[in-house]
């Protein structure tokens, strides 16, 4: 159902911010909205809650802690 205009709350929208992980070492990205179903990690796993001794599933080179963080 479309909510005319006049009829919106006019207060500011929260923005919610897309989080995806890179490894530097071959481009994989882990992307929170999309999980890795693969790898066991359902869609909207968060990366934080990815286990301590996570390594990068395509090089197996780079630690959780080596990921750069992407916002998009």
């Amino acid at each position: 159902m479309l909510i005319p205009l006049k009829d919106r709350d006019s207060t500011p929208s929260t923005v919610k911010t897309v989080l995806r992980y890179r490894c530097p070492g071959c481009g994989y990205v882990y992307d929170e909205v999309e999980g890795d179903d693969h790898e066991g990690y359902p869609p909207g796993f968060k990366f934080e809650e990815l286990p301590d001794e996570f390594v990068c599933p395509d090089c197996a080179v780079r630690y959780k802690e080596d990921f750069e963080q992407e916002v998009g």
